[in-house]
């Protein structure tokens, strides 16, 4: 039986739902985030605030500098995992295989379902009207026959909008997308085949798999499926997060401990994004770092630390690099989630 599976990511969470509480928020510039003299970051705006080029892990001061009347007003996590209950509870009155990926967004398979006929494209658009009626906000709809495809499509008509990938539209759908749509692509990944010629994933279905993974590692594998539309990942019930990381393979390795220093600030920016996009309402238990020396020898570096900061990273990366001592190939940052979590408001400090 062909896979149905759709994704639903609410339209700019925090923020929709501060403007649904308070009506005079609507149509200012706002965000939600830390102060920028307690060296805050945003974790997400509105779209008026986005037309300034502000976006998600931003640090607050320099989102003031885009937009001096940019409205700020702090997280109020009670208020989103309230909101995000709801809207949880809607997803199970489709189906019971749910795999949240944060507060406000999770993968529904909802193959073989005797809703509307079976039909994903209609359970799609009755989950969204339901979110809107109910919770008082919009969200989006990406429905297709696997994970990848179906998250690609949630962002196509964004916001308040959906979109279809059906089977027999892969293959046209797939060719002229950019390499940096697919998963686990971050922007230094994406630069780095861009710089060696991939553009679209036309151009990347070009390169033998042998090539992919020589280059990339167990990911090359990965990317040779991806860039073809092929995604057997299950839709997997328990989806809370175990760790959450970010981690970069360079085309020249970093000789030193100075060099690998210079490379953290973009390895920052990127996981204070998927941070910010995960929730951030669940303290970490841990902080590492993870390092891959040019002979393929690895090593990793952590510590208790529920609030993760760029000195803590920048710590462990100082203790962990003489392990080794050699020039690196691969640096990653992350942290890791307690076996029960506690749940409350947390700040991310990333500068």
């Amino acid at each position: 039986m062909q896979r149905k599976i759709i994704h639903i990511d609410c339209d700019c969470f925090y923020a929709s739902v501060e403007m649904r509480d308070n009506p005079a928020l609507r149509d200012v510039p706002l965000a939600i985030g830390g102060a920028a003299d307690q060296r805050g970051v945003v974790a997400t705006c509105n779209y008026p605030a986005r037309k300034f080029g502000i976006h998600s892990a931003m640090a607050t001061a320099t989102a003031l500098k885009r937009c001096p009347d940019l409205v700020l007003v702090p997280p109020r996590f009670d208020r989103y995992r309230e909101a995000s209950r709801a809207v949880h509870r809607i997803f199970a009155d489709f189906t019971d295989s749910i795999e949240p990926l944060s507060l406000d967004e999770a993968y529904l398979d909802v193959t073989g379902s005797a809703h509307f006929q079976g039909s994903a494209t209609l359970i799609a658009q009755e989950i969204r009207r339901r979110i809107e009626a109910e919770v008082g906000i919009t969200a989006s709809a990406g429905i297709a026959a696997n994970k990848l495809l179906a998250k690609i499509a949630s962002d196509w008509n964004k916001p308040n909008g959906q979109f279809v990938v059906r089977p027999e539209q892969v293959t046209g759908f797939i060719r002229d997308l950019p390499v940096a749509k697919l998963w686990g692509v971050g922007k230094v990944t994406a630069a780095r085949i861009n710089s060696m010629g991939a553009i679209t994933c036309a151009d990347l279905q070009t390169w033998p798999l042998e090539k992919l993974v020589a280059t990339f590692g167990k990911f090359g594998a990965s990317l040779h499926k991806q860039c073809r539309g092929l995604d057997d990942r299950p839709v997997q019930r328990d989806g809370r997060r175990k760790s959450l990381s970010v981690e970069y393979t360079y085309n020249q390795d970093l000789p030193d401990l100075a060099a690998c220093m210079e490379k953290l600030p973009a390895l920052l920016e990127d996981f204070g994004r998927r941070f910010a996009r995960s929730g951030g309402d669940e303290p970490p238990h841990k902080s590492f770092v993870k390092i891959k020396y040019h002979d393929f020898t690895q090593t990793t570096m952590e510590c208790v630390c529920h609030q993760p900061s760029a000195e803590i990273f920048a710590q462990l990366l100082a203790q962990a690099w003489p392990r080794g001592g050699k020039p690196v190939r691969l640096l990653g940052i992350g942290v890791r989630y307690a076996d029960n979590p506690q749940t409350g408001p947390m700040s991310l400090s990333l500068l």
